[in-house]
């Protein structure tokens, strides 16, 4: 067999055992994962699942945002998106994040609901007569609350 045969060969056979070994491997453990949902079962029915920081100075904008996330949002997912226990999931928190979920996840969840996938709260339905201009600045608001408790 010729040198360049040689090579060949040996690489062939070193991707292989690499190949194998990878597929082999067993999965990693989600354990802790960012999409893993916090542990509330000490949590009472209906109180906060998290404690939100909110940003020092919302302007005007800001705060139309906040008073149409409290109007249409709250009643399951609490006061400035923190959760309700037994209600819906916080908003701020790592699983929503822009890379995770996006702007137009959010526009789509508030108009059509959302089947349950990641949070034991069950099936979002359609929030009623919110409009896409209602759901782009909830989801501003929704993405400032983030920003200033560290989720991006």
């Amino acid at each position: 067999m010729s040198r360049l045969g040689s090579i060949i060969t040996g690489v062939l056979a070193v991707g292989s055992g690499a190949l194998v070994r990878q597929v082999m491997r067993p999965a990693p453990s989600q354990t802790g994962h960012y999409t893993t949902p916090p542990n509330t079962s000490g949590i009472a029915e209906g109180a906060p699942i998290f404690e939100v920081k909110l940003p020092e100075n919302l302007a005007s904008l800001g705060q139309m945002r906040k008073r149409a996330s409290n109007t249409k949002c709250a009643s399951c997912h609490g006061t400035n998106a923190a959760g309700r226990e037994g209600k819906g999931p916080p908003l701020v928190h790592k699983i929503y994040k822009p890379s995770h979920h996006s702007d137009m996840a959010f526009v789509m969840a508030g108009k059509n609901g959302v089947r349950a996938h990641q949070w034991r709260f069950g099936t979002m339905p359609p929030v009623d007569g919110v409009t896409d201009t209602d759901m782009k600045a909830i989801t501003a608001y929704v993405r400032a609350l983030q920003k200033k408790n560290g989720i991006f």
